[in-house]
């Protein structure tokens, strides 16, 4: 490839962009690893660990948009299976640092971000078809919509003494019901309005990375460093 960036590229720009910002994140969340108590340590290495992980796919999908001109939301798949899982875990360690916490909230916190993903996948693959895909997918997010704001999660949230954790467990359910709203905003576009420009989704779908992958972890770190503090 030969990765020469057009300074009049909005999309390969937000792709460098938004690669350096997650690079950053990850030093960042990693360093300050060692400001916070140890039970905190998990939560933040997490979070670096999910914007490392989008770093390097954002650097790759950069590479070949700015080669061909394309990028695929398939490629997105790649980032997402791996990082939203993650994010979504992220609920039940904060929980964990302050309280007991069943396994079972883990479970269905991750089995609901998969199976999410997992018909998404599906229906932009190919392997089924994209407008009967996008119901069981969505089905799958409005169970960890309900889980967060009135299951056994946001239970154990109610029933806390750490004002810390219980803000930061308010701000992380906001980030993953409005800020995640784009994603299948866009495949409703992309699927059932006839397409959408490409140029603009990717944009947006950069911005909703950005917001929803480094935004989340600073929530953390700032429940985390004041905890400990």
């Amino acid at each position: 490839m030969t990765n020469n960036l057009a300074a009049n590229d909005p999309v390969g720009i937000s792709f460098w962009l938004i690669s350096m910002a997650l690079v950053a994140a990850t030093a960042f969340f990693f360093v300050e690893r060692d400001r916070v108590a140890g039970k905190w340590k998990t939560s933040l290495t997490v979070s670096g660990l999910v914007t490392l992980i989008a770093a390097v796919h954002y650097f790759y999908m950069r590479d070949v948009w700015v080669e061909t001109g394309t990028s695929p939301t398939v490629f997105r798949y790649i980032d997402w299976l791996l990082t939203v899982p993650l994010l979504m875990i992220e609920f039940y360690l904060i929980l964990s640092a302050v309280a007991k916490v069943p396994a079972g909230v883990f479970w269905r916190l991750l089995i609901g971000s998969v199976a999410m993903l997992g018909f998404g996948y599906a229906g932009e693959s190919g392997m089924m078809d994209a407008k009967v895909a996008f119901v069981p997918s969505m089905l799958a997010w409005g169970y960890i919509i309900w889980e967060i704001f009135k299951g056994e999660a946001s239970q154990i949230n109610a029933g806390l003494a750490n004002a810390n954790v219980q803000k930061a467990y308010k701000t992380m359910t906001l980030l993953v019901t409005v800020g995640w709203s784009i994603y299948p905003l866009g495949y409703v576009f992309g699927y059932f309005g006839g397409g959408a420009d490409a140029v603009t989704l990717n944009v947006v779908y950069n911005i909703a990375d950005f917001w929803n992958k480094i935004a989340f972890g600073v929530v953390i770190w700032a429940a985390a460093v004041a905890d400990s503090e």
